[in-house]
């Protein structure tokens, strides 16, 4: 853990600088001293473990330290199982966390396995013959041409449960609307057997088949979202669900969810005390100012 009133938020993907400024304008709301920490998730994996074991080693040393993880979107395989194991961690290990996209389906992959028991639960986007498809291709996609068949663009999407994590982050809303970037979706012929042990699905398109927002219950902040909730944030507005990142991983989380429609005034009141300020660390690189984050 880094002494307050830095805050370090540990995240696996390259970067991307859309993230990086949703991070900032959460930390800077919250007044806390950003540290983000990249990681490539193979790295966590077990077989860096055998062909590099001090990259293996790093790298969960920078997990174990972190007060948040962030998994973002992406597409392909490449250090999925990595992703997977630390969003275990997080869950197991009562970290906040943030899954985007592709984030929130490996966060369902992962509870699948270790709560439900399915092994080889898997999406059908790395495994299509897998048994337990608890993500697949969704059913208005095309299988030949991928270029044009994205679920894209702002989707609203509807609060099952008022007085969830999320909705208090977006104040109250009856519902939201999101960006969307995707082709697999979560599968909804399993929703209610994960939903009965403990994961929630708190937020689902007008039809109610298509699962957009996931909260674990009896964690402080775990949520995945199936929308790209960065896309919105802006400076002096950050997005919601950044926004509840930051503050869980700082310990202000319910001072914000108590404030709810009121959200703006707790945080010109100072709901922490510090400088807002933002520090990046990329590839032994230092970039930070008073202002924002140089790249």
């Amino acid at each position: 853990m880094y002494p307050s009133p830095n805050r370090s938020l540990y995240t696996k993907c390259n970067t991307n600088s859309v993230i990086d400024k949703a991070l900032l304008h959460a930390s800077v709301a919250c007044h806390k001293k950003l540290v983000v920490e990249w990681v490539a998730a193979s790295d966590l994996e077990e077989i860096t473990a055998h062909e590099t074991p001090d990259v293996h080693k790093a790298a969960w040393d920078l997990l174990k330290g972190a007060d948040g993880i962030l998994v973002p979107g992406g597409f392909g395989d490449r250090g999925v199982q990595g992703k997977i194991l630390a969003t275990k961690y997080a869950r197991e290990n009562q970290v906040p966390f943030l899954g985007i996209c592709l984030g929130m389906q490996l966060a369902v992959v992962e509870f699948a396995r270790s709560i439900l028991g399915y092994k080889d639960a898997n999406s059908t986007e790395f495994e299509p013959e897998t048994s337990s498809p608890c993500v697949i291709f969704m059913p208005e996609g095309s299988t030949t041409h991928m270029g044009g068949t994205m679920r894209l663009g702002s989707r609203r999407t509807h609060f099952q449960v008022p007085d969830c994590k999320s909705a208090k982050l977006y104040g109250n809303a009856k519902f939201v609307d999101e960006r969307h970037r995707h082709r697999y979706e979560v599968n909804p012929d399993m929703i209610s057997e994960i939903e009965n042990a403990g994961l929630s699905f708190v937020g689902k398109d007008g039809t109610g088949r298509r699962m957009e927002i996931v909260e674990l219950q009896n964690h402080p902040y775990f949520v995945g979202v199936q929308f790209h909730p960065e896309f919105k944030s802006r400076p002096g507005k950050p997005s919601a669900l950044f926004l509840g990142l930051i503050a869980a991983a700082s310990g202000c989380l319910e001072a914000v969810l108590q404030a709810s429609g009121k959200m703006n005034k707790v945080l010109i009141n100072g709901m922490a005390n510090g400088t807002a300020m933002g520090k990046f660390y990329q590839n032994g690189n230092v970039y930070s100012n008073g202002n924002g984050l140089h790249h």
